[in-house]
Order: structure tokens, then sequence, then C-alpha cells
């Protein structure tokens, strides 16, 4: 009960979400985390191929197959297009996957980097409540996310096998080689084998996506934990002064006498803010670098799968949400959770950049706003999530998918007429 409570929202710090995220990744011979000595137990590898060949049996081979040769023989061009919107949706978790596998070094890299800053931070102080009060957020998020995706994937599962009768989660799907498809033994093969396939692709895409969505979520709390101590900045260094001026008053009789001086006192305020500056611009330097690395990965498999998403649910809208209900949250799920991730680094972008101009820099000495002029200039570039260096994630790319979406099925809906 210890070892499954660190997967609740108690246990919401950076190290706790990663080694969450870090073990469900195994399952599926990915290990991310370079601090783990443990190997893979090979049962993982053998569970990992034979889910694979599956889902390249049933969602490649057979998809192709019956769009290609099946359905100009029979004619029934609403089946292809089920078909072809199911094969399509489920590309997304293989890209994911082959994306991360081609850049497993670069991604333990990231989160080398994420537990090093991380280790720098003081319990216990304000910087780190407000950063674990994002993270909690964000695990929040990437849970919600995850008990979507797979509970979409166990209803697609467990909905052919509650109806009366032989059906499978969808009926107009045929694998090639295995008709007739409701006959034993061919049911009972097909089955295992469509199930095998929906469950590696919802296990890729909800921990994948999960942990994409814990360390953009990782960059967004530090640049709002940074702000708070930016604005608090100039308080927290006359709080500072002061507090030492009481304790030589109070260890020292011969100080009760001494007076300090404005001018004395404004130094040393500047020399604390100086620090607490440095501090800042350093941390928020390491952020721009990790937001860039992990562009660099996951942009390209972003794009490619906002492309495959367009098309699966152009196809599936198409097909009739009658038909494809169940795919439809699948895919529709993913495009919004990109956006938002994407979204929320950009607004903690935009509360940095106001933060440097509330920090109350008219009061620093010329010194210390040269390093406000700086931290300000670096954070005038939006700190962003981009789709293969095409467009940003954002509320308003999310928009423009789904109107994009709707004008294509409309057009195509209209052209085809009563085909479909």
């Amino acid at each position: 009960m210890s070892r499954l409570r660190k997967f609740g929202l108690q246990y919401c710090d950076l190290q706790s979400s990663m080694e969450n995220v870090a073990f469900f990744l195994k399952a599926v011979t990915l290990k991310i985390d370079e601090r783990d000595k443990k190997s893979i137990p090979i049962f993982f590898y053998f569970l990992t191929i034979f889910c694979s060949v599956c889902y390249f049996y049933v969602y490649l081979v057979s998809m192709v197959w019956f769009v290609s040769c099946r359905c100009p023989v029979t004619g029934d061009v609403l089946a292809g297009i089920i078909v072809f919107s199911l094969g399509i949706a489920s590309e997304i978790s293989s890209v994911k996957f082959l994306f991360i596998l081609y850049n497993i070094k670069d991604v333990r890299k990231i989160v080398a980097e994420c537990l090093a800053c991380n280790s720098q931070v003081v319990p216990g102080t304000r910087f780190s409540v407000n950063l674990l009060r994002t993270l909690r957020e964000a695990k929040k998020r990437a849970m919600l996310f995850w008990m979507l995706i797979i509970a979409n994937g166990v209803i697609y599962v467990i909905k052919p096998i509650l109806l009366s009768g032989r059906h499978f989660m969808d009926d107009v799907v045929i694998l090639y080689g295995l008709e007739p498809m409701f006959e034993t033994p061919n049911y009972q093969i097909s089955f295992v084998l469509e199930a095998a396939s929906v469950a590696l692709i919802c296990y890729l895409a909800a921990n994948i996506s999960a942990f994409l969505i814990i360390i953009t979520g990782y960059v967004q709390a530090q640049l709002l934990a940074l702000s708070e101590e930016l604005i608090n900045v100039w308080d927290d260094a006359e709080e500072h002064v002061l507090q030492n001026e009481e304790v030589d008053i109070e260890n020292d009789v011969e100080e009760d006498i001494k007076a300090i001086n404005d001018k004395a006192k404004e130094i040393k305020v500047n020399i604390y803010i100086k620090d607490q500056l440095k501090d800042i611009a350093n941390r928020h330097a390491v952020i721009i670098n990790l937001l860039v690395q992990i562009e660099g990965i996951f942009g390209g498999a972003i794009a490619v799968e906002f492309c495959v998403l367009v098309v699966a649910l152009i196809a599936e809208l198409l097909g009739g949400l009658q038909n494809t209900y169940m795919e439809v949250p699948f895919a529709l799920i993913q495009v919004g959770m990109d956006c938002l991730i994407g979204q929320k680094v950009m607004d903690a972008g935009a509360v940095f950049k106001d933060a440097v101009y509330d920090c109350k820099w008219e009061r620093f000495s010329n010194n210390n706003m040269k390093i406000a002029l700086v931290m300000l200039v670096n954070a005038q570039k939006p700190m962003t999530v981009s789709v293969g260096g095409v467009t940003t994630l954002s509320y308003a790319s999310f928009m423009t998918i789904i109107k994009s979406i709707y004008s294509t099925y409309t057009t195509l809906r209209s052209t085809m007429g009563d085909k479909v």
C-alpha cells in the first residue's frame, strides 16, 4: 500500500512523478531514468514484441489489405472508411514510441537535468511550496489523461464481450487470412490479436503523453515559482537586512548605539538582490534550455501526430459517430491535451515576463537594473512548444485544428454524397 500511495497526488514532487512514469514505461522496454540500475525483466521484452506484432498485423497489414483490396471488390465504402480511421488513429502511439525510442539517450538526459535542477530546491521555502503546488496540478492532469485513455481502451475491449453473441470491437473489421471471422478458432485468435493491439496502443499513448505532461509541467512550475520570487525580491531583501540588523543588536550591546544609515542599508539590500537575480537568471536559462530539448525530441513526433489525428478524425466523422463514437474521444483527447500543456507553458512564460516588470526594478542599483534588463530581454521570447516548427501548441491551435477538420469533413461529405 505504501508503494501504491506514491502514485497518488500526495507524492507530487518531481522525483516521485518521474519514478511513476518510469515504472510504467519499463513495461514497454523504455528506461528513461539512467539512475535506475535494475534491468528490465525479459518478460516485458517478449510481451512488447508480441503486442507489437499483433498491432502490425491487425492495424497495418490487415487495414491496408481491407481498404485497398477487399473494399473495391465488395463496394462497401463505409466499412472501408471505418477501418481506415481505426488504422490511422492507431498510428499515434507507434509514432510516439518510435520517436522516444530513437531519442532515448536525449530523453534520459532531459530527465537527469530535470532531477539535477530540482535537487537544488531547498525544501520548505516559498519557492519549494509554489513549485509543488504547480507540480501537483501537472500530476493531476497526467493522472486524469492516463485514466481516460486506459478507460477508453478497456471499454473498447470489454464492450463486445458484454453483448450477446459473438462480436468484435468493430464487427466490420476483417483480418487478413482469418475468414470466416466468427467461427472457431478464427474468432478466438482474432479477438486476442485485436485486444493485444488495443492494449499496446492505449498503454503507449497514455504513458508517453503522461511523461510529456510531467516534464512540461515542471517547466511551467519553475517559471511560476521564479515569477513569485521575482515579485517578492525587494521585500525579501529588506526583510533579510532587517533581520540581520536585529540579530546584531541583540548579540552585541555596543551596536545598540550605532544606527545604520540609509545608504548602508541600500547597499546591503542590493547585494542580496544581486545574488537572488543571478540565481533566478541561471534557473531561467536552464528552463529555456530544457524546453528547447523537449521541443527537439517531441516536436517532430507531435507534428506527425497532429497530421495523423486530423486525418483520423475526418475519417471517423465520415464513418459516422454512431460507428466511431469510441475512437473519436481517443484522438480528440490527445490533441486537446497536447494543446493544453503548450498553452500552460506559454501562460507561465507570460507570467514570468510580467514578473520582471513588477519586481520593483526602479529601486535597484544600476548593476541590478542591468541584470533585470537582460532577464527581460530573455523573457520577451514566448515560451512555447512548437509542432515541428510550424505552429505552437495552444488553445488557438486547437480551435484551428477543429475548424479545419470540420470544414474538410463537410466538404468531403457533400462530395461523396450517398456513398457514406
